[in-house]
């Protein structure tokens, strides 16, 4: 029997999360990751925030990344003044998190951002971020559905050729594309919906939505068949 690729994904860090009788910090992560590696033949590690120079060592000893949803990016990590609608700074996953792109590019290990970790995997190369999309998380609590098509040629839509729809709930997006990033997927008013490296530059992939919370598994497939 193959054994199964290890896949670790980034997790929240909350001061006050409640189970049961507690109420305490906690290393968080929606079942939805879990679960999608899970189906899409992997194992999954949650790695919550460490010292940054534990990243390359993390990163030695799995098979791929996954940079999970969350928080807003800092506008300082891209030269910005900070939106009012931006939300408060998760300063320790930043750190942590933009510690654990920069080590899986270095290794060339496959890296797959979902959501804010696009969007943070874009950040990591030099680019920028608009702080709020009017529409793109209409109702707070609640994920949306909405359309994305593809670009022809790219590694998403080797995964993925057709026009699908995707769940998301996001209100911030890629501005000023990364150093090599290129666009892989567009919502139909022009948000850039994924980016990706060349592959003569090693497997990133980001997707500006929330695979895990549909059923299409597509997208952490590609994740799982790039470790082999």
């Amino acid at each position: 029997m193959t054994a199964r690729p290890l896949i670790g994904v980034s997790t929240y860090l909350e001061a006050g999360a409640r189970w049961g009788v507690w109420e305490l910090e906690a290393a968080l992560l929606p079942v939805g990751y879990p679960r999608l590696v899970q189906r899409s033949g992997g194992l999954a590690a949650m790695l919550p925030p460490d010292e940054p120079e534990q990243a390359a060592t993390t990163v030695a000893r799995l098979d791929a990344l996954v940079i999970a949803g969350g928080p807003d990016v800092d506008p300082a990590r891209y030269g910005a003044e900070r939106d009012p609608r931006t939300g408060p700074p998760a300063h320790a996953r930043d750190i942590w998190e933009l510690a654990l792109i920069d080590a899986a590019l270095s290794a060339g290990v496959p890296l797959l951002g979902i959501c804010r970790g696009m969007q943070l995997l874009n950040v990591a190369l030099g680019g920028t971020l608009v702080q709020h999309v009017e529409g793109h998380a209409e109702v707070v609590g609640v994920f949306g559905r909405h359309t994305v098509k593809p670009v022809p040629g790219t590694r998403y839509a080797e995964a993925v050729p057709e026009e699908t729809s995707v769940p998301a709930y996001h209100h911030q997006a890629v501005d000023r594309l990364g150093t090599g990033l290129l666009p892989s997927a567009y919502a139909e008013d022009g948000t850039v919906e994924a980016v990706e490296l060349p592959a003569a530059d090693g497997w990133a992939l980001g997707v500006q939505w929330h695979p895990e919370m549909g059923e299409d598994s597509r997208v952490m497939r590609a994740l799982v068949r790039a470790v082999s």
